[in-house]
């Protein structure tokens, strides 16, 4: 296994862990900046307030997407089992 091939496999590896964190982060993102503009707005300032809806988002997105985390996660697992052969010899 030459160190350009680790390097390829490597940059594979990262790139489904962006896919799959990807939504996750980005619908944590986005609901943390609209409760926090309403929070800004009503000038509450409490700590669950923030907490419950991300926690409930994710929830949600995990539901939503997990079908495909799961196929994108198998496919590239997938990839690297019957490879294993060709990268051998």
């Amino acid at each position: 296994m030459s160190p350009e091939f680790a390097v390829e496999i490597g940059q594979q590896a990262l790139w489904v862990a962006t896919l799959l964190a990807g939504p996750i982060l980005l619908a944590a993102l986005i609901t943390g900046v609209l409760v926090g503009m309403f929070q800004a707005a009503t000038q509450i300032n409490e700590q669950t307030m923030s907490f419950v809806p991300k926690l409930g988002v994710l929830v949600l997105v995990l539901f939503m997407l997990s079908p495909w985390m799961i196929a994108v996660l198998t496919d590239f697992a997938e990839s690297l089992f019957f490879n294993i052969p060709q990268w051998v010899s």
